[in-house]
């Protein structure tokens, strides 16, 4: 209860500072719910239903996280290639739109321009594709920079509409929602949903705020959800589901393409394919924001620990959804995670791998511990952690993410090909396979 009752009083303390009409939102521990809870009225009126974490909200650009995974099913269905020219697939797109990628469009180094041209789309009517094209133009030259676009999700989802012969939402039910039983999350506004609204900056008043139909634009920002089905989605994110897409293209997701970079500051944040990838404090979190006239939402989970947050709020701005990240550490503080203490767990083979090794004179460590071998150097140098995956060794991470790491035996002499660097037992062992051969003399 004390975990509970000082959760909750953080909660509506924020609901009243930033006067949000309501606020609902999930913590994540190890990839589970561990305490859920909502704060004031959806109706924004004291004599009205107070909102629950059942309530459904307006999720915005987390949208983009469905469209990206919906378009990664066509890749593992070998439909498409990240690689292939969009126009490869939808050819009615401008000749200029050549050097955009698909997989540049899911990481918003497509260089097409952020939005529409015409009206305020979020506050419009929708556009159809044959309306929205004109809109598909570049503004910078593909891959040169990171340029956050709701254009080119609208394209993106034109593409799996085009691919699957159906709405692209379609794809998004059949492929992603019904496998994962994410039955709160819609395409149409659910008749429980909170309204949207703007809050006057100055005065305790409210402006009904339009949900349009973005319809080509949908793909940009279009779903409603529960904070409930967004930490499962979160949970997937992290931790995979073989039916929904294969691990290698999830971990994909994860890996930061292209920085938001910030002229005078630490980047912070940098986009992978479909994810936004935060770096707090030297700790990564993956997940998405949203925002759509009337509502605001944030998920970030760590991929790591599986830990994170969902949050949802009824307010078109000045509402901190770092909330999340606040109340996930005062949870972590009164609730201590409850690890389990070591045991013995290895193989007297793996002292074949571990230990000291040399790349010429510099020293490394090899240690393996869970299962996830590590190569660190003692002073300077490249590291990584390596899985196995088919009987190799590959690296997770940094400059050898994807290299493979093989350890060879010859003559009683042992040596690593990490990417054909040479790791020996000894600097420059002479009975080793080492390309260029050891000096006659050795060291001398």
């Amino acid at each position: 209860m004390e975990i509970e009752s000082s959760l909750r009083h953080e909660l509506i303390t924020r609901q009243r500072r930033h006067r949000a009409p309501s606020v609902s939102i999930a913590l994540i521990r190890d990839g589970e719910v561990v305490w859920s809870d909502a704060a004031g009225h959806p109706t924004g009126r004291r004599d009205s239903p107070t909102a629950t974490p059942q309530t459904p909200y307006r999720i915005g650009s987390i949208t983009k996280t469905f469209v990206a995974v919906a378009v990664l099913q066509l890749v593992r269905d070998g439909a498409v290639a990240l690689d292939d020219p969009i126009t490869d697939h939808l050819p009615e797109l401008d000749e200029s739109v050549r050097g955009v990628t698909v997989g540049s469009l899911l990481n918003h180094s497509s260089g097409l321009h952020a939005e529409t041209q015409g009206p305020w789309w979020e506050r419009s009517d929708g556009l159809t594709w044959k309306q929205l094209l004109p809109s598909v133009r570049r503004a910078h030259r593909p891959g040169a920079r990171f340029h956050y676009s709701n254009v080119g999700y609208a394209v993106a989802g034109e593409l799996v509409a085009r691919q699957r012969k159906s709405c692209w939402f379609d794809a998004v039910r059949n492929g992603i929602l019904d496998p994962l039983e994410l039955t709160r999350t819609t395409y149409e506004r659910p008749d429980d949903a909170a309204p949207g609204w703007a809050v006057h900056p100055h005065a305790d008043l409210l402006h009904d705020e339009p949900t349009h139909d973005s319809r080509a634009m949908a793909p940009a920002g279009q779903l409603w959800s529960t904070v409930g089905d967004l930490a499962a989605w979160a949970r997937f994110l992290a931790r995979g589901d073989e039916r929904v897409l294969p691990d290698d293209l999830r971990l994909d997701m994860h890996v930061p393409g292209v920085v938001d970079d910030t002229p005078g500051g630490r980047w912070s944040r940098a986009y992978g394919l479909g994810l936004d990838v935060f770096n707090i404090d030297g700790r990564r979190f993956i997940g998405h924001g949203g925002s759509m006239p009337g509502y605001l939402a944030a998920l970030r989970i760590d991929p790591v620990t599986g830990d994170g947050f969902a949050v949802q709020a009824n307010t078109t701005g000045n509402f901190d959804l770092d909330l999340g990240y606040d109340l996930l550490k005062r949870f972590d503080e009164l609730s201590p995670r409850d690890d389990k203490p070591w045991t013995a767990t290895g193989s007297i083979e793996s002292l074949n791998i571990t230990g000291t090794w040399f790349w010429g004179p510099r020293e490394h460590v090899a240690t393996l511990h869970g299962g996830v071998l590590e190569l660190r150097p003692v002073r300077v140098g490249r590291g990584s952690r390596f899985a196995m995956r088919d009987g190799v060794w590959v690296g997770l991470e940094d400059y050898y993410a994807g290299e493979r790491l093989q350890m060879h035996v010859e003559d009683g002499a042992q040596y690593l090909d990490l990417g054909s660097f040479r790791f020996t037992r000894t600097p420059y062992d002479p009975d080793a396979d080492l390309p260029g051969g050891a000096h006659p003399d050795g060291w001398h």
